[in-house]
């Protein structure tokens, strides 16, 4: 109910069981001279995070997952090249960013799935409730991609708007009223299949 709740509730209220990752910037260093154990360390930090945004962007679990595995390949091939910015959360998300419009690109020709067969088939890992995998599903049905990364990046990971904003590269106000937007369709199409039960 954690996803419900934060869609019909008016205040913003601070995640229940997640915080945001705090990650040593040092563990790429270690990733890069081949310390799995870092690596290891890194996946548990990140990796609700990671599926959350993997998630906003390919609107399917097992695509989401398999963006997953790639980016933390990418990360344990350049890990040696992270410059530190104080951002590493942020240069993970770039990476799978980059690895998915990659994958876009090269899969331009083969036949687009329609948004009602992904949700139908769709199996979320860290989603359990009924009422809160309807709600997914609304997310990545309806909003725009930009609006799924900000509503699961808040909404399933726990990030602050402040926060979010810096990792989609945001003005704090563009994110916050882009938050709001989100929500109040959100509203209507959850308020509009009530009507018809």
């Amino acid at each position: 109910m954690l996803l419900i709740s934060v869609f019909f509730e008016e205040s913003d209220p601070p995640p229940k069981e997640y915080s945001p990752p705090d990650i040593d910037e040092g563990l790429f260093k270690k990733i890069g001279q081949g310390d799995a154990n870092a690596l290891e360390q890194l996946y548990y930090l990140t990796e609700r995070s990671l599926y959350a945004y993997a998630l906003s962007l390919s609107k399917n679990h097992d695509e989401a997952l398999e963006l997953m595995q790639e980016t933390y390949l990418k990360i344990l091939s350049a890990a040696h090249l992270y410059q530190s910015m104080g951002k590493p959360l942020a240069w993970i998300f770039t990476i799978a960013r980059n690895l998915f419009y990659s994958q876009k690109r090269r899969d331009a020709f083969r036949e687009i799935r329609d948004p009602a067969d992904i949700a139908a088939d769709q199996r979320f890992s860290y989603v359990t409730d009924t009422d809160d995998r309807m709600v997914l599903q609304a997310v990545l049905n309806i909003l725009t991609e930009e609006e799924r990364s900000i509503v699961l990046l808040h909404a399933v990971s726990g990030f602050r708007h402040r926060e979010i904003a810096g990792i989609l590269g945001l003005g704090l106000s563009t994110t916050l009223s882009k938050y709001q937007r989100a929500l109040k369709k959100l509203r209507f199409h959850l308020g509009k299949g009530a009507e018809h039960l």
